[in-house]
């Protein structure tokens, strides 16, 4: 069966649709054939839910830490634009 369930299949098999996100994961329901929510396992939500590392920590790992780059800014004069 496919992780996806339309708003009537959702409301009318409910306890299915639970056990289902608890034992294969995520279950969309959509409306109007459109997704419209996600039903997690509380196990799914408490690890989305958990923050991920910094943005520091993200720079620190990046395989470019400690280069050094030039940031200044070129004196030249703007070009002109036409409109």
């Amino acid at each position: 069966m496919s992780n996806y369930w339309q708003i009537q299949q959702a409301k009318a098999q409910f306890s299915r649709l639970i056990d289902r996100a608890m034992r294969h994961g995520p279950q969309y329901v959509t409306k109007h054939g459109r997704p419209a929510v996600v039903v997690l396992s509380a196990s799914d939500y408490k690890q989305a839910e958990k923050p991920g590392e910094s943005l520091v920590e993200f720079f620190r790992r990046s395989p470019l830490h400690g280069i050094q780059l030039d940031l200044q800014r070129s004196k030249d004069k703007d070009r002109p634009v036409r409109f």
